[in-house]
């Protein structure tokens, strides 16, 4: 491998934090210089024999270097193929890895019912013993997402290793000029005033939409119901997750809003949801997904005496999000103190400014 590839490989697993990422891998091979999503022939094109090799080869070091999981995102790289996807999996079960996986897509024209991404992912797991999750199923399940939990189900059944978790809004994020905005020149006009330009508060326009396409940044559209939201939700299998981000103060309500949203709408109005169920969702769930290769999950996600003092104290009658899709960064109300690793970063409701107690969390390195 070249020299420009191996630090495009390294900074894939820095850039990504816990886990390293086929999308980065693949984008560093194939020379792609897209900003966060594959935009050109990491998207677009099949790997060649040298390439799979050299893809292979990158989330092998990845995880040797001690990331967490292996992150897939063939909804974004539409042409990596069905080996490609399985030879992931295969990697990431000789090392005990996880697999977090935002699935292909069923297709603008395919019909309700059709959800042949998730399926893939389900058989490589079976045929590899690699563990899937699979993320934000509210909104890359769309429509099946109610069939997509009970097949998790049934595979958790079987002694499938299968995961997922969602986050409480109906409207997604990502990059316009990713492969899943690919071919929707000619969609109806009430497609493109559905986007929101969060950089700018716009709805966006067919002529606004393809300027944007050249140009890059994050839009947000709806892709699923609050109903099926809320079955995602409720579900005994589902872990909240935020999928946050944020590009100078800008983009989508979840950053900041998921977990004050869930304890304020779910538990407290509509009495949904048991808060002690909530708070198991948001803390032990996830740590109990990486712990099997992650030795220090285990002291997280929990209260006990040796775990770390990661805790947030809140006040369950008042505590609600404040974020909007047009004020995205705005602080949940109700949370009065949130500790990191024993140090105080909120105090009396107010975040203290330059504290960064955080610490590295890693899978041991080979």
């Amino acid at each position: 491998m070249d020299a420009w590839y191996t630090a495009r490989a390294k900074n894939a697993l820095i850039n990504f934090g816990a886990t390293i990422g086929h999308i980065p891998v693949r984008m560093a091979v194939m020379h792609d210089s897209g900003r966060l999503l594959p935009s050109g022939d990491a998207a677009h094109r099949a790997a060649t024999a040298e390439e799979l090799q050299q893809i292979e080869a990158g989330i092998e070091k990845g995880l040797k270097r001690g990331a967490l999981a292996v992150g897939l995102g063939p909804a974004y790289t539409p042409a990596a193929s069905n080996l490609e996807v399985l030879k992931v999996f295969e990697i990431a079960a000789r090392h005990g890895a996880s697999v977090h996986v935002h699935m292909r897509g069923r297709g603008a024209e395919a019909p309700d019912g059709t959800f042949g991404g998730f399926q893939e992912v389900l058989a490589d797991a079976a045929a590899t013993g690699a563990a899937l999750h699979v993320v934000h199923i509210q909104s890359t399940g769309g429509p099946n997402v109610i069939h997509e939990l009970d097949m998790i189900r049934g595979a958790r059944a079987r002694g499938l290793d299968v995961t997922t978790e969602a986050y409480p809004y109906n409207h997604g994020m990502t990059e316009i000029q990713s492969a899943t905005y690919d071919n929707r020149e000619k969609e109806p006009d009430s497609f493109f005033a559905s986007l929101l330009w969060p950089a700018t508060g716009e709805n966006l326009t067919r002529e606004s939409f393809l300027r944007y396409r050249k140009t890059g940044g994050w839009v947000i559209r709806p892709l699923t119901t609050p109903e099926l939201v809320r079955a995602a939700i409720l579900d005994p299998l589902t872990m909240i997750a935020s999928d946050g981000i944020l590009d100078g103060g800008k983009g989508h309500p979840r950053t900041a809003g998921t977990f004050a949203r869930i304890l304020a709408q779910y538990v407290r109005e509509e009495s949904a949801l048991p808060l002690m169920d909530a708070l198991r969702k948001m803390t032990l769930m996830p740590a109990q997904r990486l712990e099997k290769r992650v030795p220090a999950m285990r002291d997280k996600g929990r209260l006990r005496a040796g775990a770390d003092a990661d805790i947030t104290v809140f006040d369950p009658a008042t505590v609600r999000d404040a974020s909007t899709y047009t004020q995205p960064a705005l602080q949940s109300l109700g949370m009065r103190y949130v500790l990191v690793n024993g140090v105080m970063v909120v105090a009396d409701g107010k975040v203290q400014a330059g504290v960064a107690a955080g610490r590295e969390v890693r899978a041991p390195i080979e």
